[in-house]
């Protein structure tokens, strides 16, 4: 006997021993077993069933409908034999049955629409005209890939447009295709003598089982957004079309059922939807006494899906990536994501595979729909040895650890948070303003008069009270907590009524309410926030979706790994390659987020001001980047695949010193001796400008400012290499070429950004005549100041004599003055690196460059601050800062 026979005989007897299914059918049929012999070694692929199909007769109903009886018990012989006797993982198991359900729906559907037609003609859509077809979609496991060996099938029957047949017997299309789907349910649900396919459920199409059987694509709209129920969400998260294999009507399909599937904001409510669904499921459990089934009972495969797509249905409006059907996937999407760890994730596809094979097993046993543990001890040896365990205990053991890893994490994610505050007292129906005001006063609060005035205000509005129920009462069980939450923040006078605008806003939203009541760890961060700004609570009213940010508190106070965001903001992009809108929405919901990662690092103090302005300056280039190349892409007429054209900064941006709220100073450069290039640049430049300035309902990327390029407002909108450098070095104006030393490439084509730069660099190099420089630089500083009177007893830190605008003024005089004895003063290094290089080379007093820097750093500071708390203009007690060295150095420099 040779080692080959040895290997099958040993796969054939345990297979045999496991299933008692796999007994009755070589018992029935002798020849299976040698069959078995000659395809049992390697996978069974799709191409497989098709050929072993196509051996079969197939010309008539009854024909097609035992061909694929006998069809499902080849694969489920082979298939069986392969698992049982470790040749299969979990991932061929599910393949293979996904795809002979797919194979057996989709012969089905062609034999009965040929039938049809033949007798009815072809239906027609009474808009289009074009002929129509029956699509089938797969709900659950099989429209994830994960069927299971004795599952049921799930499907929804749909077409895209009414109308009629044009057979000379004609049939309305809903009555055609109720007819083929009803034939084609018949020939792989029914029981006969040869078994069956697969048992069809057809209950989680439109109103179920009182519902008509077949739903044009207007219907299922129609009841999507006026009547689809949240379970129903959950359920279409699965949905994919398994026949026919290509059909143009898919993609239409899909756009329409997105939109209900995965909102475009975060939906936190997905989770007490799921919460109230997965209630309903344990109550039915423990009503039938099924607590030991591993699918629906504690711990089981339906928790483990559970928590994989309530992240789906909360953040796949948002992400893409997060739109998949197969829970394994998911899973490790999730932990790629960061939202579940690598332990969680980790235990929870473990327990998975572990209790999908249980599954199966229990399956192989006598071919039945189980997930049931046996109460017979027979069959729970079988079982235990199917496992590869010595005995039922053991197995036990191990799928009790398996349980409870699942109840962990589901309880981590489902259960009720709730945060033991006082609210009798703060927050009720018949609430008395001196009783608040005690309350407040015992709290910590001064004001309590203004702030119990307030409170009543907010329980008094309109908007209060015309909430819907489940959000008034959120919003009552977050009132006590904000209130206490506040009291314990540096500034609860100040944080309290910040706290209370931004809750009335976010109040008009029910999934914030439900964010905020699920999450309760995130309101201290949220009242920290309130406290030390109030330009940050604005920030979040205007953009509530920033709220999920807080939830990670590691990954929000860390810095920027810029070449890693990009890649990921790319990746983003190309998964709406095809949908610019929604590319701007991620662009915009990029930058929002990346920014208020960088205002919540700020207002711990973990960011110095220098750095704060470089990383938002690296993420304006970011932004710059990708905007370019999406204008470019987008562009009707591209007369080459990559535009010679650069984005360069000035002002805040090219000097690096950009803040939260800045606008991009910018001018567009191209060189490119195409005859359609500046026509089609002037048309980039214009769509760039657009697409950074415009809003949408994600807010806008920056306000921008062109009128720095060559002849200002009334210049061309962009410019060419040559027209550039001619301008710079014949007509600007002296004021331009201050500009110009604060000037850089931020994005687009390297070339034209090195010419810049060797234009620059010769421009600021120029010999001048230092009184006339001198001259010129006073005056436009004056009309400066003049245009920013001060009237007030205050100092105003960016425009009065001393402040920050006659510092960067010196530093540009010390470049123009002497770059073209000194290069290196060409250097876009900052203003406080070039005053002191200038000091270092002799040309203005070390001293006065040093105190004058060390002012320098705290006016930012304190502009930064005050914006901070959406102070303007900026100005303070003079008596708060000494700027008499910078007026010194004014004197020496451009006085004397």
């Amino acid at each position: 006997m040779n080692t080959s026979t040895t290997v099958f005989e040993h796969l054939a007897q345990n297979a045999s021993r496991h299933s008692r299914y796999l007994q009755r059918l070589f018992d029935a049929n002798p020849d299976l077993l040698p069959w078995l012999r000659e395809h049992y070694a390697h996978p069974c692929s799709a191409e497989e069933m098709a050929l072993w199909l196509d051996a079969m007769p197939a010309a008539s109903e009854a024909e097609l409908s035992a061909a694929l009886r006998r069809l499902r018990q080849y694969v489920m012989i082979k298939l069986l034999a392969r698992d049982l006797g470790g040749m299969a993982g979990l991932d061929e198991v599910m393949a293979t049955m996904t795809a002979l359900a797919e194979l057996a729906v989709r012969r089905a559907q062609a034999y009965a629409m040929q039938s049809l037609t033949a007798q009815f003609g072809q239906p027609l859509g009474e808009t289009s005209g074009t002929p129509q077809e029956l699509l089938v979609i797969g709900m659950g496991k099989l429209g994830g890939g994960e069927l299971n060996v004795s599952s049921d099938i799930d499907l929804i029957f749909v077409y895209a447009e009414d109308g009629e047949t044009d057979g000379p017997r004609t049939l309305s299309n809903h009555e055609f295709f109720t007819r083929l789907g009803r034939r084609l349910i018949g020939m792989i649900n029914e029981l006969t003598a040869d078994g069956y396919v697969f048992r069809v459920d057809m209950r989680l199409r439109p109103y179920g089982d009182s519902g008509p059987l077949v739903m044009s694509f207007a219907a299922l709209e129609e009841y999507l957004v006026a009547q689809g129920r949240e379970w129903e969400r959950y359920a279409w998260i699965k949905a994919r079309v398994i026949s026919p294999a290509a059909s143009p009507a898919i993609q239409e399909l899909a756009q329409l059922a997105q939109p209900f599937v995965f909102r475009k904001y975060l939906d936190y409510g997905a989770i007490e939807s799921m919460r109230k669904l997965h209630a309903q499921i344990r109550q039915e459990v423990q009503r039938r006494d099924r607590l030991n089934n591993i699918k629906l009972g504690p711990g089981g495969i339906r928790e483990v899906e559970f928590i994989a797509q309530v992240f789906q249905l909360i953040r796949g409006g948002r992400d893409a990536r997060l739109r998949i059907r197969p829970t394994l996937q998911v899973l490790r999407t999730l932990r790629e994501l960061g939202q579940l760890s690598a332990q969680a994730a980790d235990n929870l596809s473990a327990a998975y595979i572990f209790l999908r094979n249980l599954e199966h097993r229990l399956q192989y046993m006598d071919d039945q729909q189980t997930q049931d543990l046996p109460e017979q001890e027979t069959d729970r040896a079988l079982l235990a040895s199917a496992m590869g365990y010595p005995g039922y205990p053991a197995l036990l053991s191990t799928l009790d650890v398996h349980r409870q890893e699942v109840s962990k994490h589901f309880e981590q994610v489902f259960t009720t948070r709730k945060a033991d505050f006082p609210d009798s007292a703060m927050w009720h129906d018949n609430m008395q303003p001196e009783e608040l005001r005690k309350t407040l006063a015992q709290l910590g609060y001064t004001d309590t008069a203004i702030l119990a005035e307030r409170l009543q205000q907010t329980r008094d509005s309109a908007r209060y009270l015309h909430l819907p129920e489940l959000s008034r009462q959120r919003f009552d069980s977050l009132m006590p907590q904000f209130i206490t939450q506040c009291a314990a923040t540096d500034n609860p006078g100040l944080a309290l009524p910040r706290m209370l605008r931004l809750l009335e806003s976010i109040s008009r939203r029910a999934s914030y309410l439900a964010f905020l009541a699920e999450y309760p760890r995130v309101l201290a961060r949220l009242a920290n926030i309130a406290s030390a700004s109030e330009w940050a609570c604005e920030y979040l009213i205007q953009y509530p979706i920033l709220l999920d940010e807080l939830l990670d508190a590691r990954e929000i106070y860390q810095a920027p790994d810029w070449p890693a965001l990009d890649a990921a903001l790319a990746s983003q992009l190309a998964d709406c390659a095809q949908d610019l809108e929604r590319q701007l929405d991620v662009l915009r919901q990029f930058q929002h987020s990346e920014i208020f990662h960088l205002l919540a690092m700020d207002l711990q103090g973990l960011l110095p001001l220098e750095i704060l302005s470089d990383h938002l300056s690296d993420l304006a280039d970011l932004i710059l980047r990708h905007v370019l190349q999406l204008c470019w892409n987008n562009m009707r007429t591209r007369h080459q695949e990559q535009a010679h054209f650069a984005v360069i900064a000035y002002g805040k941006l090219g000097g690096r010193e950009l803040g939260y709220a800045s606008d991009l100073d910018l001018i567009f450069l191209y060189d490119d001796p195409h005859p359609d290039a500046a026509e089609n640049y002037a048309r980039l430049a214009k769509n760039i400008n657009t697409m950074l300035s415009s809003y949408t309902s994600a807010g806008r990327l920056y306000e921008t400012d062109l009128r720095l390029r060559p002849n200002g407002a009334s210049g061309l909108l962009v410019s060419s290499i040559a027209a550039f450098a001619e301008y710079q070095q014949q007509h600007a104006w002296v004021w331009e070429h201050q500009a110009l030393s604060r000037a850089r490439f931020s994005a687009g084509d390297t070339r034209v950004g090195t010419q810049f730069e060797a234009i620059r660099h010769a421009v600021l190099c120029q010999p001048r005549d230092l009184t006339t420089l001198r001259g010129e630089i006073v005056a436009m500083r004056q009309k400066m100041r003049d245009g920013h009177p001060n009237h007030s007893d205050l100092f105003d830190i960016k425009h009065d004599h001393g402040g920050m605008v006659d510092i960067e003024f010196m530093v540009q005089f010390l470049v123009l003055a002497h770059a073209h004895r000194h290069p290196e003063l060409t250097a876009n290094s900052g203003n406080l690196k070039l005053l002191m290089r200038a000091a270092t080379l002799g040309l203005a007093d070390t001293q006065l460059a040093a105190q004058t820097c060390d002012i320098y750093r705290n006016l930012r500071t304190l502009q930064h601050k005050m914006r901070l708390n959406s102070t303007q203009p900026c100005r303070i007690d003079a008596q708060d800062i000494d700027t008499r060295p910078v007026c010194a150095l004014w004197k020496k420099l451009l006085e004397e």
